[in-house]
């Protein structure tokens, strides 16, 4: 393994910010997809002084909102995530009644001791220097403005917080089980978003996120022993040291045992930041010029494994780039804190006692999800299976990739849970909000595996390779937005030229089944017969393969009526008529074929189809 540690300069990062804001900034004024699309847009200035005494920290935020809708705002709000570290709290009642409680949560933060809680409080807010009345309502402040925001305006919101970081429960808070001090995840008053939905103001009840694209421009004081690896570039490396000038360099002197980090971040809808006096910070210069940062705590353990990682996450960037677009920022940063893995702007969380192969794969989901999540926007709370099942897609095959494994199906694994899911009697529609799953295990299964079976799957409707090109194309469309589901859809329209409607709506919006059965074979004069049923709601085109008994093996593809196309296949592959949904059955005709020369026939021999029933997909001749 090559290390290469780079030292970095003020001008250097500063060029590298500079840089990336303007190929973000020409990305979202070029590459609008609809004349009507508009978000909103957010800059924020903070200053926060850490008190690393007792984990109380105080700031004040400047906020330049930007209303790009076509609606007059009266009112905005506020996230305010730590509030839900407190006894009885919605996240407390919620992770203690819940059928099967997160074990990481259950009932921690009904123990917690009054020192041990979270929460996050504003004070002093104006607009545009006029006093505001905001209301509290425990994890989201209502902001009646005191002048309504017209479509294209902006206004200046200002404010002061006072925070207490909680002890570590879920991703956020001090002193995690491995004894990182700080894991700064949703810490500071967040503005929530307003899109054509309207305002998103889920409750914080330990789920995902939607937040408005802006700038950040964040400094943050601290305890000098402190090394900080977070969201956006360093902009007075020299000042600090801690590895950002020279390779291994400790503190600065600073001020009063403290230093101020300033950091800035282009075009991100979150910052976040991991704080400990032992981390060890190395950086690793990765492909296309992406500085990648690895913070760690130096124990003998973790060390080698945390060595290894950095030319695999390089890997990594580079499998993302070919196959869903070039990450946007130059640098990316590995943070060993939270309680498991989560995805923040420009770095990750992670826990770092751990295998090599697990530590990897954490890595490559996480990072994976700076494409499906923080370049494509989508809302967490409501699509939750496009971040989690987009990104459980592309990391399974880059991890795959990198151990140079090769699978049939790589995502079989997927496949697995989902049907298991959907023959349970407990699934419900992929529409659900994260929220409102009946148990956790539901929601695990549809956000990360049947979101991943929905990209596996579409390959078997519309092409492996056409499939790919819907991927890119969707990345180069909807960078630095909010796509939904629908928008999606619309590009694998475009690229693939079938009507998916159908897909998108059975597979994801309701909880109807995929079954086919092959019902029987029989002799027909000098041709055989096949009877097909579609034993469940939702259609399919399908992959049929006939093997005889010399070993012979025959394919056949029966397009689905309402896709109106045809995927590519290969030039011995017959093509059969459409068939019509409301059709339950389908006959087959093998034309010249002698009934005593086959052995067997199969729907989707490859397994690619999410049929909840294989058992009935084959037919033994003579059965």
């Amino acid at each position: 393994m090559k290390k290469i540690v780079l030292a970095l300069t003020t001008a250097f990062i500063a060029a590298s910010c500079n840089t990336s804001q303007t190929a973000v900034n020409s990305s979202q004024k070029n590459n609008t997809p609809l004349s009507t699309y508009w978000q909103q847009h957010v800059d924020y200035e903070m200053d926060v002084d850490m008190d690393v005494s007792d984990f109380n920290y105080t700031g004040s935020q400047k906020l330049v909102y930007t209303n790009n809708s076509p609606e007059t705002l009266d009112r905005v709000y506020y996230h305010l995530f730590f509030n839900a570290f407190q006894p009885d709290s919605e996240m407390d009642t919620r992770s203690r009644t819940i059928k099967d409680p997160d074990r990481r949560v259950q009932s921690r933060i009904k123990a917690l001791t009054e020192d041990e809680q979270g929460h996050l409080h504003v004070m002093n807010m104006k607009q545009d220097g006029v006093a505001l009345s905001p209301q509290e309502e425990r994890t989201i402040l209502v902001v009646p403005l005191a002048k309504s925001l017209a479509p294209g305006e902006s206004t200046t919101l200002t404010l002061d917080f006072e925070g207490q970081v909680p002890l570590q429960v879920r991703r956020s808070g001090r002193d995690n089980a491995e004894g990182v001090a700080l894991s700064m995840t949703q810490w500071f008053p967040k503005m929530a978003e307003f899109d054509k939905y309207g305002w998103n103001t889920s409750p914080y009840i330990a789920r995902e996120f939607h937040g408005v694209w802006g700038d950040f421009d964040v400094k943050i004081t601290i305890d000098k022993e402190y090394t900080i690896g977070g969201t956006g570039y360093l902009q007075n490396p020299k000042e600090i040291g801690h590895g950002y000038d020279t390779p291994n360099s400790g503190p600065a002197q600073g001020e009063n045992g403290k230093l101020t980090w300033h950091f800035k971040a282009p075009m991100v809808h979150d910052f976040a930041w991991g704080a400990d006096p032992d981390y060890v910070h190395d950086i690793y210069e990765g492909a296309n010029g992406v500085k990648l940062h690895f913070f760690y705590k130096d124990q003998d353990e973790i060390r080698d494994n945390w060595k290894k990682l950095q030319p695999i996450t390089n890997e990594f960037l580079m499998f993302f780039n070919k196959n869903v677009g070039n990450y946007p920022y130059k640098q990316y940063s590995v943070i060993q804190g939270g309680d498991g893995g989560m995805e923040y702007a420009m770095c990750t969380l992670i826990t770092g006692k751990r295998s090599f192969g697990s530590l990897a794969g954490v890595t490559a989901h996480e990072f994976a999800h700076s494409w499906f999540n923080h370049v494509l926007a989508t809302n967490e709370s409501k699509d939750e299976w496009m971040d989690e099942g987009f990104t459980t897609y592309i990391s399974t095959l880059a991890e795959q990739a990198a151990a140079g494994v090769e699978k049939e199906n790589p995502h079989e694994r997927s496949y697995q849970t989902y049907v298991y899911l959907a023959n349970s009697g407990n699934e419900q529609p992929a529409t659900t909000h994260a929220d409102r799953y009946d148990t956790n295990q539901t929601y695990g299964i549809i956000a990360y595996s049947k979101g991943a079976v929905f990209l596996a799957q579409l390959g078997y409707v519309v092409g492996d390779d056409v499939r790919d090109q819907i991927i890119k194309e969707y990345y180069n469309t909807w960078k630095f937005k909010h796509p939904d589901p629908n928008d999606f859809k619309r590009v694998a329209e475009r690229v693939s030229g079938f009507d998916l409607e159908w897909y998108l709506r059975d597979f994801m919006m309701t909880t109807n089944k995929i079954d086919y059965s092959i019902e029987g074979a029989e002799k027909d004069g000098n041709n055989v017969a096949v009877t097909l049923e579609r034993k469940g709601l939702m259609p399919m085109p399908l992959d049929v393969e006939v093997t005889m008994n010399s070993g012979k093996k025959m394919m056949y593809y029966i397009p689905l009526e309402e896709m109106r196309g045809e995927k590519s296949v290969s030039s011995d592959t017959k093509i059969l008529a459409d068939w019509a949904w409301a059709y339950p059955t389908y006959e087959m005709v093998l034309d010249g074929i002698n009934s005593n020369d086959i052995k067997s026939i199969s729907i989707d021999p490859k397994g690619m189809m999410a049929d909840v029933d294989r058992e009935n997909n084959s037919w033994e001749m003579g059965q």
